[in-house]
């Protein structure tokens, strides 16, 4: 359980938190960590960011914070993501993401970021942070998607699926979730045959022509977290999540 590395010319980062991928505050610094080890490796030339069970990413440990007294948990999850997403952005080589079942709050931070995303056809994409009081990655899911289809998904925490983004070409393949990994390596696998020396250049290139500035986009966004937490409402809707989580499956209300 938590963050495995598999070195190689294609290089596996592999999230493992059971039950749904929701990362502890120390598991974000631990994945940023890892993956910028992996691309400090001079024989890695693309890194494959992948997660095992039924979802790729749940976001960030809400339980975590509202059994940790005070804002140390918040603030940790806080800087955690900032780091991890960045590291996706910096890593020296391409990195594409393996994205099985749900996709949500920080797995989309970690999508948006890669240079590629390969998903299972169980896929989807969203942002609950509206409904759990904060603010964040709408940076992340711009890049993912239509502007007002990003705004539409923020105000209304409404999902959508891997087969949709395969139409805005944000999503390059789309396929069975047996093969995904299989198909995500086949694409490393292109872009690893090609001059690494070009393919660290072209990505930095790349990064240096985005239109946004990515880190510092988050981190405005983050603000708005603090000061929602700030006014109780964050306290609120977390502490309602977690009830609602911890009621038997038969008795939650469903959307």
């Amino acid at each position: 359980m938590g963050i495995a590395l598999h070195r190689g010319t294609v290089a596996e980062v592999v999230l493992d938190f059971p039950p749904v991928n929701a990362v502890p505050a120390a598991g974000w610094h631990d994945l940023a960590a890892t993956v910028a080890e992996a691309g400090a490796d001079p024989a890695t030339r693309v890194v494959v960011l992948a997660a095992e069970g039924r979802g790729f990413c749940a976001g960030v440990d809400i339980k975590e914070m509202q059994r940790t007294a005070g804002h140390e948990a918040l603030l940790a999850a806080n800087r955690g993501c900032a780091a991890a997403f960045a590291a996706v952005y910096d890593c020296p080589v391409p990195v594409i993401a393996a994205v099985q079942g749900f996709c949500l709050g920080g797995g989309v931070g970690l999508a948006g970021n890669a240079d590629l995303v390969v998903a299972a056809d169980d896929a989807t994409f969203g942002l609950p942070e509206v409904d759990r009081g904060a603010l964040g990655a709408a940076t992340h899911l711009a890049r993912l998607v239509p502007q007002q289809l990003m705004r539409t998904m923020v105000y209304t925490c409404r999902r959508v699926g891997a087969w949709e983004l395969h139409r805005f070409g944000t999503v390059l393949e789309v396929v069975p979730p047996a093969g995904l990994r299989r198909a995500a390596r086949r694409v490393a696998e292109e872009i690893a045959a090609k001059d690494p020396l070009v393919i660290r250049r072209a990505k930095e290139s790349l990064n240096g022509i985005d239109p946004i500035d990515v880190k510092r986009s988050y981190r405005f966004e983050q603000g708005f977290t603090f000061e929602l937490n700030l006014d109780g409402a964050g306290d609120r809707a977390r502490d309602a999540f977690v009830r609602e989580a911890e009621r038997p499956f038969t008795e939650r209300g469903h959307r």
